[in-house]
C-alpha cells in the first residue's frame, strides 16, 4: 500500500495569482474525491475501488492499489476557499486554488518628509 505521503502523485504550479495542482487518480471516480481547504492546506481524499470479477476468477499477479488515501499539501500562500475549482478527466484531477485577497503582497507608499 502506498503511503499517504507519495499517493497520490502530484504536480504544484504557482503565480502570483493562484496555485494550480494536478493529481493522478486512474481508478478513481469523480464521486470518490474529496477536496477541502484550510488556510493554506489542501486535503485530498479519494477511494480507489477494488475490481470486480467474473465467478471462478482470481488474481495470478496484483500490484494495482485499491483503498482509501488521503494526501495533505501545504501551499505557499492562503487560499480563497470560495473561488477554488476542480476538474477531473482522464484520471487526473485539477484544481485551480485562486491566493486569498487578504494574503496577496501590497505596494507600500514611502511618503518623503
Amino acid at each position: 500500500m502506498p503511503s499517504s505521503s507519495e499517493f497520490p502523485a502530484v504536480n504544484l504550479w504557482v503565480n502570483e495569482d493562484h496555485a494550480i495542482v494536478t493529481a493522478e487518480l486512474a481508478g478513481v471516480s469523480a464521486e470518490g474525491i474529496d477536496i477541502s481547504v484550510v488556510g493554506k492546506t489542501l486535503t485530498l481524499k479519494a477511494i480507489r475501488r477494488p475490481e470486480e470479477f467474473n465467478d471462478g476468477e482470481r488474481y495470478h499477479r496484483r500490484e494495482r492499489w485499491h483503498g482509501q488515501y488521503t494526501r495533505t499539501i501545504e501551499l505557499p500562500f492562503a487560499i480563497d476557499g470560495e473561488k477554488v475549482q476542480a476538474r477531473f478527466a482522464k484520471g487526473v484531477l485539477y484544481i485551480t486554488l485562486p491566493r486569498a485577497t487578504s494574503d496577496k503582497p501590497r505596494k507600500i507608499t514611502v511618503k518623503s518628509s
